[in-house]
């Protein structure tokens, strides 16, 4: 029979018959069975369903359904490829047939045109990543850790020619998803091509004892800020957080020689350092002495100055009076002089006036004891 020849048939029913109305259970010999009558046959059961399904096709196919099916499925797999979900602190980036099209920095879900029309990434961009130079970590089957050294990376050249081992922790993250994807290729591989790069030049223009002692902060301090430099020429998209020098050593192999040259360093400073203490000891004194001397000598002049002067006022008081009064001034010269020539002589002073009968004497023995002794 056609499909036209059979009336009855439900359309909407690929088993064959309607819907039954008594408690799931139907009379006759269609497709449902009773509850004391026997299962229907499965091949009857198949053959019915294919014709309930080339009834319900449009334009008389006569295909298959599964393959329909199968394509349907397939194109809403495809459909559903779209869907991607961001999390906190990460960015979708859509492309479109390749180029950029659109950022998605807001967490939760999004959709795009499944591939190859649109393709997100999806770029975390808060996670702080972790970069080593000059080692690599290891972890054994216990699970202890350690590390080994890769000496082409940690090996460098200092200022005063000397070979220092370092180790490096470079720590960062993505402030920019779009040139982080676009801007370079192989992102960590340029990362550590430049921050090598930096640390080098940085430890190529510092000694090597103050890399190793007290200016390890001040070196991963330039070598940060060179790599950033560099990174933000290259339109990275690239954060430098920290730049971590954990260790910084002298080469093995020149370890003993680097300690006889630390030694007599040592022994230059303590000599350098007791010159300074004497000489700090001797130049006060010494100033102090000139500044005393430079004293004295003012004072001498001074003093010589002022008695000058002092003369030179008693001559012309003593010539004003002079010219006041000659025969006086003369007289008490003449007094003043007496007296300074005979302030220390054994004199005898005798009263003309008074003599009466005095008889002048000569005191020989006194005289001639003061030959005696001449």
């Amino acid at each position: 029979m056609s499909r036209k020849e059979r009336p009855g048939r439900d359309r909407q029913n690929p088993w064959g018959n309607s819907k039954p109305n008594n408690g799931g259970r139907q009379g006759g010999n269609g497709g449902g069975h009773n509850g004391g009558g026997e299962p229907p046959d499965l091949d009857d059961v198949l053959r019915k369903a294919q014709e309930g399904l080339k009834d319900i096709m449009p334009g008389g196919f006569s295909g298959a359904p599964l393959f329909l099916i199968a394509i349907i499925g397939v194109l809403a797999l495809w459909l559903a490829s779209g869907i991607y979900f961001v999390q906190p602190g990460e960015y979708a980036v859509v492309q479109k047939f390749g180029a950029w099209s659109r950022t998605q920095s807001e967490p939760g879900p999004g959709y795009h045109f499944p591939a190859p029309i649109e393709t997100a990434t999806i770029v975390n961009v808060e996670e702080i990543r972790k970069m080593n130079i000059g080692f690599q970590e290891a972890f054994s089957r216990s699970g202890q850790s350690g590390r080994r050294d890769i000496a082409e990376e940690s090996l460098m050249l200092t200022s005063d020619r000397n070979i220092v081992d370092l180790d490096l922790v470079i720590q960062w993250n993505i402030k920019s998803a779009e040139d982080y994807l676009f801007e370079i290729r192989d992102q960590e591989n340029t990362i550590k091509k430049v921050a090598e790069s930096a640390i080098r030049e940085v430890v190529g223009q510092t000694d090597m004892f103050p890399i190793i002692t007290t200016a390890r902060s001040s070196v991963a301090d330039a070598a940060k800020r060179i790599i950033q430099e560099n990174l933000d020429q290259y339109k990275s998209g690239v954060n430098i957080t920290h730049v971590l020098i954990e260790r910084a050593e002298v080469h093995p192999d020149v370890q003993n020689a680097f300690q006889d040259v630390q030694s007599a360093k040592q022994d230059a400073e303590d000599v350098q350092n007791r010159a300074d203490a004497y000489r700090e000891d001797i130049l006060p004194k010494a100033r102090g002495q000139a500044i005393q001397k430079l004293q004295e000598a003012e004072a001498y002049k001074q003093s010589i100055v002022a008695r000058a002067n002092g003369d030179a006022e008693r001559f012309k008081s003593v010539y004003e009076a002079y010219l006041s009064g000659k025969d006086v001034t003369k007289e008490r010269i003449f007094i003043e002089t007496m007296e300074n020539v005979l302030r220390n002589a054994d004199k005898i002073i005798l009263d003309s006036k008074s003599t009466g009968g005095a008889v002048p004497y000569l005191p020989l023995e006194a005289t001639s004891s003061k030959s005696n002794k001449r």
